[in-house]
């Protein structure tokens, strides 16, 4: 799970500070955007094959709070953490020149919008390929399973 930073006084922003230059040169950045606050999202899932899927759920997810009514809240969040921990952007798309399968995956798109490590968020997934697919499901259970 993602450890949390919580400043309290102006002297822990200034130690951040002066532990930001020895955080870059260990081949990471700092996670300031984890000072942002909550985290809230937006998210509309359709033809997932799933009735109870589909719809346009919330999600808020901070330092000690996971809610909204998104069907699977705290799982949502954790995943959220854990991809942020391992360096990634589950709302990156595809990149332009990649490879993907040809393979139809089902019908199912969602868009999620709102903030996220105090970046905006507008982005749309679909399961036409097997890139989308896997983005897809590597942001589960944020996103639903579906069914093709």
């Amino acid at each position: 799970m993602l450890r949390r930073l919580v400043l309290t006084s102006a002297a822990s922003l200034a130690a951040l500070g002066a532990a930001a230059p020895a955080a870059m040169a260990g081949g990471g950045p700092l996670p300031l955007p984890l000072l942002a606050g909550t985290d809230s999202l937006t998210v509309t899932v359709s033809n997932s094959g799933n009735p109870m899927a589909d719809g346009t759920f919330e999600l808020k997810c901070g330092l000690r709070t996971a809610e909204g009514n998104h069907p699977r809240v705290k799982g949502a969040c954790d995943r959220l953490d854990e991809l942020a921990e391992e360096g990634r952007d589950p709302f990156a798309p595809v990149a332009k020149d990649q490879m993907c399968t040809q393979q139809h995956g089902g019908a199912a798109t969602a868009h999620i919008t709102g903030t996220w490590r105090g970046q905006d968020v507008d982005a749309h997934f679909k399961r036409t390929d097997g890139c989308e697919i896997a983005r897809w499901d590597t942001l589960k259970p944020v996103l639903p399973m579906a069914r093709s």
